[in-house]
């Protein structure tokens, strides 16, 4: 983001980028408590935390993703049993909608494995080779965009990332780290204004979207 502001932390619509990636989860009845996994020298966080009633704790981050969420896992000890689900979501998608959260937990709550947020790949789509030339075009039908968050059971998503670590292998999000163990998470649905905010042109993007739902809903942005 060409910036000193962590990107979770820039003004968005009148509040933080995590305060909107956070919302929906809040609204949301089913989600019981959060973990936010947090840079070990952040300072921002206790001046924007949301007031909410529902547990909300803080764990030192890691160097990659996997070792942040993990470490969010091992922090819930045994205040969450191992049957109970978990949900993963980045601190930059800000535009989640809270009937795609619903739809995910209601979609998944009986499923064996569980899943993740995604949308079918629209674009054509090209395997590129080192020296830039196109290798060939991949079938689009078979793609998938994955986004967050993605939910899984405690112990087997704690297991697979514990696995993942041990090996030193580096997996990308949660849903791999199951694959990589032999399980097929299910994908659903959602869509692709839940955009991941990874450039400046990202942020401009998701205030107008925030600004969209908030008129349709009838409410301020801030």
């Amino acid at each position: 983001m060409q910036g000193d502001v962590p990107k979770q932390y820039l003004p968005l619509a009148g509040k933080s980028v995590i305060e909107h990636s956070l919302a929906p989860f809040l609204a949301e009845r089913r989600v019981e408590g959060l973990v936010i996994a947090l840079h070990p020298d952040d300072d921002v966080w206790p001046r924007i935390a949301p007031p909410t009633k529902k547990p909300m704790l803080t764990v030192p981050g890691g160097a990659e993703r996997s070792d942040s969420v993990l470490a969010a896992l091992e922090a819930l000890g045994d205040r969450v049993g191992d049957e109970e689900w978990v949900l993963v979501h980045d601190a930059a998608r800000p535009c989640l909608r809270t009937g795609d959260l619903a739809k995910l937990i209601g979609t998944l709550e009986d499923d064996p494995v569980g899943g993740l947020l995604a949308v079918p790949a629209h674009d054509t789509l090209k395997r590129v080779s080192p020296d830039g030339r196109v290798d060939s075009t991949i079938d689009r039908g078979q793609v998938w965009l994955a986004q967050t968050p993605q939910m899984f059971r405690l112990a087997l998503l704690r297991g697979a990332l514990r696995e993942a670590a041990a090996s030193a292998t580096r997996v990308t999000d949660e849903a791999s780290a199951l694959e990589r163990v032999g399980f097929h998470p299910r994908v659903v649905e959602g869509h692709s204004d839940n955009l991941k905010v990874t450039r400046p042109a990202d942020l401009r993007l998701a205030e107008l979207l925030l600004d969209r739902a908030h008129a349709q809903a009838g409410e301020p942005c801030a």
